[in-house]
């Protein structure tokens, strides 16, 4: 392997190690004194009786976001081994469908329920602090041993407003899986360009066999296609430190060129998609893939072993994310993690259970077994993650002048809601109930009234 390559990975490890430590580990946070997991200690003589109480019994109430019934199985385990070295701690797992798991935490957040530990995403960090939910982290991670090897990129992602709010327990990046025998079979390359990838998609589909081109996904988390396609046909204004805004404060979708995203992707769903795809979500899309059904899907690593599984290992390929008119490709790394709640009881034990589930160990082989990026700079070292559909991340970070990192819009306490409300709009857009002008001047609307509400 290159030595650029391997550069190129250690850098979406540790590329903002340094910010990463002003922004979440230097600020001012709970006052709460810091519980890691004890270490072996002597055992006392038989003869001598041990003077000190019996650890408190305590249940923490915890509940996870981005479920799947492998990822649950494996939270399952990994917490019944810290429950194995803490039998006074009793761990109850929350775990509602994907599609309904963010819902259901902000339901039991706004109504005070029982809670301690939540799995907070980069898209509603914001919104959480806003509303005071989320214990700052600060004072823990300090004095946490294994926060030396924390990665720059999952502090800054788990960080709002210079305090850390969540320990990452996976980073995302997305890129393309293809079917290497559909696109054999037709003499296509892998598309290096949105416009490209129309066209190949176009090229894949015969509805007469239930055959499409692109692995659609209209339903929750529709966004991540068309803000992706917006973003690139803007790189060239684009605010790389606040999107989705532009050098001089404009939203990305008042641009000509975001209609002429927004125009295509319609085209990628009329032409090259099946048609219910328009209320599909995540299960739906890589489903469809790897039954046969579409022949391409852009997607974050968490799905290679699901694909691994499941298809001939013969008929998978991936390749780098699509390029904008430009050339370039605008990135971000996404995140999830586990966070304190501002009311729980047991924040101590809430804690012990986090830096558990952190420790190099337990996230670095969490991350094998799901396909995610590990949040430890120790984990570069491990060859599993220099090989195979991983090969592809590598590449893109390497290239960082083609594939140009950018801040998504984490710390607007509106980014939570925008994607059901820009589901909404893309699916009355396909379905031709709205046009293209008033889709682009509804979500332009919604972001200036997020920027103004920021200068409140």
């Amino acid at each position: 392997m290159g030595a650029a390559v391997v550069k190129g990975w250690t850098t979406l490890f540790a590329g903002v190690m340094l910010l990463g430590t002003l922004a979440g580990c230097s600020g001012s946070g709970s006052s709460e004194n810091t519980a890691t997991p004890s270490g072996n200690t002597a055992a006392p003589s038989e003869s001598v009786k041990s003077t000190e109480p019996p650890a408190k019994q305590v249940t923490l109430h915890m509940i996870e976001s981005l479920t799947s019934p492998e990822r649950t199985k494996l939270l399952q385990d990994a917490i019944a081994r810290f429950q194995k070295d803490n039998p006074n701690i009793k761990v109850e797992l929350i775990s509602p469908p994907f599609d309904q798991a963010d819902n259901k935490i902000r339901t039991m957040l706004a109504a005070k329920q029982e809670l301690d530990i939540l799995e907070v995403r980069d898209l509603n960090i914001a919104e959480y602090v806003n509303n005071g939910y989320l214990e700052p982290l600060d004072t823990y991670a300090s004095s946490w041993a294994d926060s030396k090897t924390l990665s720059g990129t999952s502090k800054v992602v788990g960080s709002n407003n210079g305090k850390l709010y969540f320990i990452a327990n996976a980073l995302y990046q997305r890129q393309m899986f293809y079917r290497k025998d559909w696109f054999d079979a037709k003499g296509l390359s892998a598309p290096k360009t949105w416009e490209e990838l129309v066209d190949s998609a176009k090229k894949l589909t015969d509805p007469k066999q239930n055959r499409y081109g692109f692995s659609f996904r209209g339903g929750p988390g529709a966004n991540g296609n068309f803000d992706h396609m917006i973003y690139d046909y803007n790189d060239k204004v684009m605010n790389l430190d606040d999107a989705p805004f532009t050098k001089d404060g404009k939203s990305v979708y008042s641009t000509p060129e975001a209609k002429q995203a927004l125009e295509l992707y319609k085209k990628l769903y009329k032409e090259a998609s099946p048609p219910d795809s328009i209320n599909w979500g995540f299960q739906d899309q890589v489903q469809a893939f790897t039954s046969g059904v579409t022949g391409i899907l852009l997607q974050d690593p968490d799905v290679i072993k699901v694909l691994q599984d499941k298809m001939d290992p013969k008929t998978l390929e991936t390749a780098a994310m699509p390029l904008g008119p430009n050339g370039k490709s605008l990135v971000s790394t996404g995140a999830a993690g586990w966070g304190v709640t501002a009311n729980s009881k047991s924040k101590n034990e809430a804690w012990k259970l986090i830096s558990y589930l952190s420790s190099p160990k337990e996230n670095t082989e969490f991350s094998k077994q799901i396909g995610t990026i590990p949040i430890h700079t120790s984990a570069t070292a491990d060859a599993f993650f220099q090989t195979g559909p991983y090969k592809t991340l590598l590449d893109m970070t390497a290239k960082a002048d083609v594939f140009v990192n950018f801040t998504p819009p984490f710390k607007y306490p509106g980014n939570g809601s925008w994607g059901e409300l820009s589901m909404k709009g893309q699916q009355s857009y396909l379905l031709d109930k709205k046009s293209t002008d008033d889709t682009l001047k509804e979500w332009d609307k919604f972001w200036l009234d997020q920027k103004a509400g920021m200068k409140k």
